[in-house]
C-alpha cells in the first residue's frame, strides 16, 4: 500500500525541483491557535484581499487571517513541499491545472463536508465556473474566486503609426491556410531594423525591430492559454474526449496541428519572437515586449489589465493600451479559453471549520464585491464582475468587452481537467518548446499524444 507521504513525494518530483525544496522556507502552515494561513500568488490581488481580511475579521474578531504572496513558480513548490513537511496553509488559491492532481493526492478537504460551505450553490456564480471544482466523486474541492478569458492588448501608437483603424481590429479572421486577415495585420505591424514593414517589399525577417504578435512561449505548460488556445479553440479542436476528467487526447487531430504549423510559422516569418528571443521558462512576458517596442499587440488574460494599464515607455510616460477581441476562426466564431481560480481548504489545516468559514467569505458577494471594485479581475459572482467592469470604464477609460463578451456569446471553452496534471504538462512543455524552437516537427504531437493516453493505462 502507497502511502499518503508516498504519493506526495512521487507527485513532488513533477511539479518541483530538489533546489525548490531544499530552499522551502518561510511562514509555517496551517495551524489551531485561530489565524487562518492563507496563500495567493498575484500579488496584484493581495491588497483587495486583505480588505476581505480585515471585513472577516471584523464579523470574526476570534479568527485571524495571515495572507502570504510568492510568486507563481515559488507558490507551487513551497506548496508541494508544504505538503511534505506538514507546513501547508490552512486556505490557498487554487488552479485548475493543479486541482485534480491535489484531488487525487487526497491533500484538499471536500467543502461538502464542512458546515459554513456546505451550502455553496453552484448557480450563485458565473455559469459553468463551480462545477469544475468537482472531483469525480462528485465533492467539491474549491469555491470559485474569479474567471478569466483571453484578448488582445495593444499599442494605440503602434497602430496609429501603421495607419490601422482599432475598429479594424473587430472583425479580424484566420484560417491555418494563409493566415487570414489577422496575419496580414501582424504583418504590416511587423518592422525590420531599417524600418521596413512585414508586407513590405525588401522586409528583413531575419533583423526584426518590433514583431506584429507578441509571445508567451510554446504553451506547452498551460494548453496554450495566451499563446495559440484562442485559434485551435476558433478552429474547433477540443484537447480531450469529455471535459473535464477526459481520459483520450486529441493532439493528433489535424485541427490541432494544422494550426500550430501556422501559429508556429509566424516565427519563421519574423512577424512573432522566436524562442531565443523571449526565453524559456522565464520567457519575457507579452506586456513587457509591448512596453519595450518589440511587439505591437499580443494576445494575454484578463488577469493582467492592470499590469497593462499601468505600463509606461522608456521616460516614464503612461502607454495608451487599447483592446481587441481574439480573431474568427474558420468556423465563423472567435473563442476564448474560460479559466478560473478558487480557494481550497487541505487536510493539513487543524482548524477545518474556521478555514471553511474564510473560504465561505471569500466566495461570497462581500468580498467579491469588494474585489470586484478593484478593477484587478473578474470575480466569480456576477454583481462582482459588474463592478470590474463599471472599474476600468470609469477609472482606466478601458472597455473591457473583448473579454466578457465571450462568456455572453457563449465562445469560451473549458481549460482541460484531467488526472495526472502533472505528468502532463511535464510531457508537454518540452515537446511544445521543442516545436517552437523548429527542432520537432508538429507532427511530432502524434506520438506525444499516445504517452499522454498511455497515462490513465498506467493508472488503471
Amino acid at each position: 500500500m502507497i502511502t499518503f507521504r508516498q504519493r506526495i513525494r512521487t507527485a513532488a518530483v513533477a511539479l518541483v525541483t530538489v533546489t525548490a525544496l531544499a530552499a522551502c522556507g518561510g511562514t509555517s502552515g496551517g495551524s489551531a491557535n485561530g489565524t487562518i494561513e492563507y496563500w495567493l500568488w498575484d500579488s496584484a490581488q493581495q491588497p483587495g484581499y486583505q480588505k476581505c481580511a480585515d471585513a472577516f475579521e471584523k464579523q470574526n474578531p476570534d479568527l485571524k487571517i495571515h495572507i502570504s504572496q510568492y510568486g507563481w513558480d515559488a507558490y507551487w513548490s513551497k506548496l508541494t513541499a508544504g505538503f511534505i513537511a506538514d507546513t501547508a496553509p490552512d486556505v490557498f488559491t487554487d488552479h485548475l491545472s493543479k486541482f485534480a492532481q491535489y484531488v487525487d493526492l487526497k491533500v484538499l478537504r471536500p467543502l461538502d463536508d464542512l458546515a459554513p460551505t456546505s451550502d455553496i450553490k453552484d448557480g450563485d456564480y458565473q455559469e459553468g465556473l463551480a462545477e469544475l471544482w468537482k472531483g469525480q466523486d462528485g465533492k467539491r474541492y474549491g469555491a470559485p474566486k474569479d474567471w478569466d478569458t483571453i484578448a488582445m492588448f495593444y499599442d494605440v501608437a503602434a497602430l496609429k503609426a501603421a495607419g490601422v483603424d482599432p475598429a479594424d481590429l473587430q472583425s479580424l479572421t484566420w484560417n491555418a491556410q494563409d493566415g487570414g486577415t489577422f496575419e496580414k495585420l501582424v504583418a504590416h505591424l511587423t518592422i525590420d531594423t531599417k524600418g521596413v514593414r512585414g508586407d513590405e517589399p525588401g522586409f528583413d525577417k531575419s533583423s526584426v525591430k518590433t514583431h506584429g504578435l507578441a509571445s508567451e512561449g510554446s504553451g506547452g505548460g498551460g494548453w496554450g492559454q495566451t499563446q495559440w488556445s484562442a485559434f485551435t479553440g476558433s478552429a474547433g479542436w477540443e484537447a480531450t474526449d469529455k471535459n473535464p476528467w477526459g481520459t483520450q487526447f486529441n493532439l493528433d487531430q489535424p485541427e490541432l496541428q494544422d494550426t500550430l504549423s501556422w501559429y508556429f510559422g509566424l516565427v519563421q516569418k519574423g512577424y512573432m519572437a522566436s524562442y531565443e528571443e523571449i526565453g524559456g521558462a522565464n520567457a519575457i512576458g507579452t506586456d513587457k515586449q509591448i512596453q519595450s517596442g518589440t511587439a505591437a499587440m499580443g494576445l494575454s488574460g484578463s488577469w493582467m489589465i492592470s499590469t497593462f494599464t499601468k505600463l509606461t515607455d522608456a521616460a516614464g510616460k503612461k502607454l495608451e493600451i487599447g483592446l481587441a477581441p481574439t480573431p474568427i476562426g474558420p468556423g465563423g466564431k472567435r473563442a476564448s479559453m474560460f479559466n478560473g481560480l478558487a480557494d481550497s481548504v487541505t487536510t493539513l489545516s487543524k482548524q477545518p471549520e474556521s478555514a471553511a468559514k474564510w473560504v465561505k467569505f471569500l466566495s461570497g458577494e462581500e468580498c467579491q464585491n469588494i474585489i470586484g471594485q478593484s478593477g484587478v479581475v473578474f470575480p466569480a459572482r456576477p454583481t462582482g464582475t459588474d463592478l470590474a467592469i463599471a472599474y476600468n470604464k470609469n477609472e482606466r477609460k478601458l472597455d473591457v468587452t473583448p473579454f466578457t463578451q465571450q462568456v455572453k456569446d457563449k465562445t469560451t471553452f473549458l481549460f482541460p481537467v484531467t488526472t495526472n496534471a502533472a505528468d502532463i504538462a511535464a510531457l508537454m512543455a518540452p515537446r511544445f518548446d521543442a516545436i517552437y524552437i523548429g527542432s520537432e516537427p508538429v507532427s511530432s504531437l502524434t506520438k506525444l499524444n499516445s504517452q499522454l493516453n498511455d497515462l490513465f493505462k498506467v493508472a488503471q
